[in-house]
């Protein structure tokens, strides 16, 4: 069922992008806006189908790993991809001092797991541990694919916010309203926020049970949570994007001080007293 449910709420979002872009593209450009909306519609679905974890690779710079040039966190997935029963994922490293980690791929047999050259400098081999248990639980469970399809469409509204902004609505020569494109600028990217937000939360509690469970105690995976949210709000994440923010196990951006309402995870205390019965902090 989880499967099922997850595979519908993907088709979901894709047609949702769909209907956003053909809406802008006669917004713009009125019949033959439509008809383009459509045409780029259907193509930035095929490119966050098959291409978003890709493109979710190359903005963190990542590098593929084997056992010789990582031993010990190669191990360590290989190790656990065993005890969950997964085919192994391949393994990236990417080159950023903020500690963090994400998995992605359309499916456990295209799946990957990737951790930032902070996270290894950070944890022990237990918290290691943990983290690519709770990665490994959002493989099992299949949220990879919705996620780097959230994060795509959510970079879609984004930019169709501001790109109604620039381009004259109505398919002649005229601006448009502004106060409507200003609406667009403004909304369009709170909207992407809450959409991340409502798929991402429940996700991330049901990966740390299953990280705790895979990898042999809660407390590998609480201990790395209370390390990653301190040294995220000292080395905020450079290189991703914000509509990437849902595939990290934390939130990278924890430094600027967004709202909850607009964060893709559950606070910390919260995500350890479903961990370990009571918070740490």
């Amino acid at each position: 069922m989880s499967r099922f449910m997850n595979d519908v709420k993907t088709a979901m979002l894709l047609a949702f992008m769909m209907a956003l872009f053909v809406f802008a593209g006669f917004v713009i450009g009125g019949r033959m806006g439509l008809v383009l909306g459509l045409l780029f519609g259907g193509g930035m679905n095929v490119v966050a189908y098959f291409f978003s974890d890709k493109i979710a690779l190359a903005s963190m710079r990542a590098q593929a790993v084997d056992e010789v040039q990582a031993p010990e966190l190669v191990g360590a997935v290989r190790e656990l991809a065993q005890r969950a029963d997964l085919p192994m994922p391949r393994v990236y490293i990417c080159p950023q001092q903020s500690p963090n980690a994400f998995a992605t791929g359309r499916n456990p047999a295209n799946a990957v797991v990737a951790v930032t050259e902070g996270l290894l400098q950070l944890c022990s081999r237990e918290e290691l541990m943990g983290v690519i248990g709770h990665e490994l639980g959002h493989i099992k469970h299949r949220d990879i694919l919705i996620q780097t399809i959230a994060a795509t469409v959510a970079g879609a509204i984004s930019a169709l916010g501001y790109l109604l902004w620039f381009v004259p609505l109505g398919g002649d020569n005229r601006r448009g309203n502004p106060l409507v494109a200003l609406a667009l600028v403004v909304f369009a990217p709170l909207g992407a926020a809450l959409l991340q937000a409502a798929i991402s939360r429940r996700r991330e509690y049901n990966a740390d049970s299953y990280g705790a469970e895979v990898s042999g105690s809660p407390m590998y995976l609480a201990t790395a949570l209370e390390k990653l949210h301190a040294y995220n709000k000292r080395i905020p994440m450079q290189v991703a994007m914000e509509s990437q923010k849902n595939m990290f196990i934390v939130e990278p951006f924890t430094a600027r001080g967004a709202a909850n309402l607009f964060n893709t995870h559950p606070k910390l205390e919260r995500r350890l007293e479903a961990l370990i019965g009571r918070p740490r902090v």
